[in-house]
């Protein structure tokens, strides 16, 4: 007898105080919100100047990296070697590889002075020897750079994953050349660091040439970021890169974490400074502007219920942190795990505000768990705001290039201006890698 199907019940969020530290949900199917400001590879990669990617990939996962280009404006920049079945059953993936980017090259009006070529999970379930096929490219073109990227989802939760993996390749053509004591690189961000963010403040009154890709507009500028003495990365995803970068040229790594508790921020300005051979930064009258900017905050939200999801931000409850304890009313928090770097917040907010919802963002139920009607919440993050269905959100991705003191304050501002002011978040949130220059 036939049986009715129905769809899974939706599964609510769980209380902070009965959640599992790091994975609160269980793993298993995924489900995609359709918030699409943060990055994906297609973009990352387009931050080397003058850079081609090629993508060798079967038809299926090049749909959407495909798309990617074509919302960039990029599709010149962009170019795809299509794998089929008999490519597996015949053995022949190296030479497909091999002389499918050789006849994309030799057609394109102009050779590229750099080539990402990304491979996908089906080379590596068939054993291609990559490093030979690498090989061979270089032998038939010398004056091209290659860097190895991958699409490849079995890589996710295990080892380095795709997003880090990608932010170290954007440094791989980087070649070596006499060092500059007082040249320092950013690495591994998307999004420029802000100019009044701490980190910058710190730089320029010490008289450091900053380099950073993403103020890189030719190749050759790209490649003087290898004269740089000290790499500085901040987004944890990228730490990975510029331990690797420093590895290979030689140059001294620091990671500085985002964080939003004043002790940590404090700290790791200290560190930066001595790391720098510089004086540490003066931080009078931070504290007090911060705090001000919170009351002012709190007095001007009262009871407005807040969401906040992962994508705004590496330290989404680090955040609900400082803002419970201002006064705030921070309901949700939207996440799929907690990093080693938030588990002092994580055991914190579980002592202190126990009642804190935690909701993932990939589980399958949640296809069903976003608000039908418009709701009265504020949201910090696009997924929040989509679950939410709220047009007073902060449209903000990836930390917006925040770092230290000014994290606290310009979030708060963007708090301030997302409460006085909607945004139309159902068109806003659909657009691709927010922030990215030639994106639509």
């Amino acid at each position: 007898m036939l049986k009715p199907v129905c769809a899974p019940k939706p599964q609510a969020g769980i209380p902070i105080g009965k959640a599992a530290y790091p994975n609160p949900f269980a793993s298993g199917l995924e489900y995609a919100a359709p918030a699409r400001g943060t990055w994906n590879i297609v973009h990352t990669g387009m931050l080397i100047p003058e850079a081609h990617e090629i993508f060798v990939c079967a038809a299926s996962c090049l749909r959407g990296v495909v798309l990617t280009a074509a919302e960039m404006n990029a599709l010149d920049r962009f170019s795809t070697v299509e794998i089929r079945e008999n490519n597996l059953l015949d053995g022949d993936l190296e030479d497909l590889l091999i002389e499918g980017v050789t006849d994309i090259l030799q057609r394109l009006p102009q050779k590229p002075p750099v080539v990402l070529i990304y491979t996908s999970c089906v080379h590596h379930f068939a054993g291609c020897d990559l490093e030979m096929m690498y090989r061979v490219l270089k032998q038939r073109f010398p004056d091209i750079d290659f860097a190895d990227c991958y699409m490849n989802p079995i890589m996710r939760k295990s080892g380095l994953t795709p997003d880090q993996l990608m932010r170290s390749r954007l440094y791989l053509p980087l070649r070596p050349r006499p060092v500059d004591p007082d040249s320092v690189a950013i690495l591994g961000n998307d999004l420029p660091t802000r100019p009044d963010s701490d980190l910058m403040e710190l730089l320029e009154k010490n008289g450091k040439k900053v380099h950073e890709i993403t103020g890189c507009k030719t190749y050759e500028e790209y490649q003087r970021m290898a004269e740089s003495a000290s790499y500085i990365t901040y987004y944890p995803a990228a730490a990975a890169g510029g331990e690797l970068l420093s590895q290979r040229l030689g140059g001294k790594h620091l990671y500085v974490p985002f964080s939003f508790a004043y002790e940590e921020i404090e700290e790791s300005f200290r560190t930066l400074a001595e790391f720098l051979g510089v004086p540490a930064p003066d931080f009078a009258g931070k504290r007090e502007s911060c705090d001000a900017a919170l009351r002012e905050t709190a007095a001007l939200l009262a009871d407005t219920p807040i969401a906040i999801d992962y994508t705004f931000c590496p330290r989404p409850l680090g955040l609900a942190r400082l803002l419970l304890d201002a006064g705030m009313q921070v309901r949700r928090v939207y996440l799929d795990g907690i990093s080693g770097e938030e588990e002092s917040d994580f055991r914190y907010l579980q002592r202190a505000y126990p009642d804190l919802e935690l909701l993932p963002t990939v589980h399958p139920a949640m296809r069903f768990c976003a608000a039908k009607e418009p709701t009265n919440y504020l949201a910090i993050g696009q997924k929040a705001a989509y679950f939410t269905n709220t047009n007073h959100f902060v449209n903000v991705v990836e930390g917006g290039g925040m770092l230290g003191y000014e994290a606290v304050t310009q979030t708060l501002a963007w708090i301030r201006e997302a409460f006085r002011q909607e945004q139309d978040m159902r068109n806003l949130i659909q657009l691709k890698g927010m922030g990215c220059g030639c994106c639509v």
